[in-house]
């Protein structure tokens, strides 16, 4: 992998996590030289087992060290006109003017519409015209929130909250964790006056993933049970949208509790929640899965999947996958995450055949995403120093810009 920001990166996240060098050296089973020289600017490159052992070690994800994948096409700019007018809808101006009562023409019903759409355009990787569309779902919402129809208003603060949930998640994928949890909590502020009881939870469920992109494992995992405890005491679990958002925030929990090296505890969660992922399809369903947390069997077994890979378990996570049938609502995010975590299996196990394989049906399903993701570059550029390219892999490294 080569990447002239990976060093700062390193510094920065290994500073967040209070460690010295040699303690993160210590942690990661990594040469003390390898940290020393990535951090000085002297080595600019190091191969994905490396890499994963310097996230493990930092209790992070790996694509927080690489970098997320961008929100933006790779000719665009992180802080260009269409993020700055999605940054100030979500912190209007000081002073500025209220929002005033929607005009007869206002439809709640095509406003949530609209917002469903955006997120399933965020799946998608559709992130500039999900940038684009976001400031007017925005300031509609806030215009239904200003009704004089209690219903209508209860109505629009729950569009806003979803709207600045979906403001927050493109943050995220910008990298601006911070601005993403102004957005989250100010979404969590405005579910609160839905009167939707699933809504605050859901949005919660961004913010610890949000927290885990920060490394702060603990505020994660805290949120995530605390608000899982909620809906089961509530007796939200007897219907299919609260049990997914209960299995949503379990499972960001195992990934808190696996990312702090509780290991057993995220296998017990990870199993109890695939356990009740089954009830879903039985259960009577009440909204727009496009407006609910994921949620499935077939979204457990690719957080399964996830985390075997992450923690050193590649044979398990090929078996796990294999075979693995998902389910029609399974996002194409999700679909592209499994297919590189078996890329990345095949890749550790040195099997680069199977690794080409996974890399070319990702593109096929999902060529946005693969073209932004830098793991998906990550590991092209491993297969890519191997002496022997097993077919396929120059056009891959191609689309990818690795290659001339």
């Amino acid at each position: 992998m080569a990447n002239e920001d990976l060093g700062r990166t390193l510094r920065r996240l290994r500073r967040l996590a209070s460690l010295t060098q040699e303690e993160l050296a210590e942690r990661a089973a990594v040469s003390v030289d390898v940290i020393r020289q990535l951090e000085q600017g002297r080595k600019h490159s190091a191969r994905l087992p490396t890499l994963h052992a310097l996230a493990n070690g930092l209790g992070v994800e790996l694509t927080t060290l690489l970098g997320d994948p961008p929100a933006v096409s790779s000719s665009g700019e992180n802080d260009g006109p269409r993020f700055v007018a999605v940054r100030r809808a979500i912190m209007p101006a000081l002073g500025g003017p209220v929002p005033e009562p929607p005009g007869a023409g206002f439809s709640l019903d095509q406003l949530r519409e609209k917002i469903a759409a955006g997120w399933t355009q965020y799946h998608s990787a559709e992130f500039d015209t999900v940038m684009q569309a976001l400031p007017d779902l925005i300031a509609d919402a806030r215009t239904a929130t200003a009704s004089a129809d209690g219903e209508v208003r209860r109505a629009g603060f729950g569009a806003l909250g979803k709207a600045l949930q979906l403001a927050g998640h493109v943050a995220v994928r910008m990298g601006k964790t911070d601005l993403a949890l102004i957005s989250l909590e100010r979404a969590i502020d405005a579910a609160g006056k839905s009167g939707d009881p699933l809504l605050v939870p859901m949005i919660v469920n961004s913010t610890a993933w949000t927290y885990q992109r920060q490394g702060r494992l603990d505020d994660a995992l805290g949120i995530a049970l605390r608000h899982a405890e909620g809906l089961v005491g509530a007796g939200r679990l007897d219907a299919a949208d609260g049990l997914k958002v209960w299995g949503a925030l379990t499972m960001s929990a195992a990934t808190s509790a696996a990312r702090s090296g509780d290991y057993e505890r995220a296998a017990a969660m990870m199993e109890a929640a695939e356990k009740e992922a089954a009830r879903v399809v039985k259960l009577p369903h009440g909204g727009d899965n496009r407006m609910v947390s994921v949620f499935s069997p077939s979204s457990v077994r690719i957080e399964r999947v996830r985390l075997a890979v992450q923690y050193g378990h590649p044979q398990d996570a090929l078996s796990l996958a294999k075979g693995m049938r998902l389910s029609k609502d399974t996002p194409p995010s999700w679909r592209t995450w499994l297919l590189l975590d078996v890329a990345r299996a095949h890749t550790d196990l040195g099997d680069a055949v199977g690794a080409v394989k996974a890399l070319e049906s990702l593109r096929r399903v999902a060529p946005t995403w693969m073209q932004h993701h830098t793991l998906a570059v990550a590991i092209v550029r491993d297969l890519w120093t191997l002496p022997n390219h097993p077919a396929g892999l120059r056009s891959l490294a191609e689309f990818l810009g690795i290659c001339e």
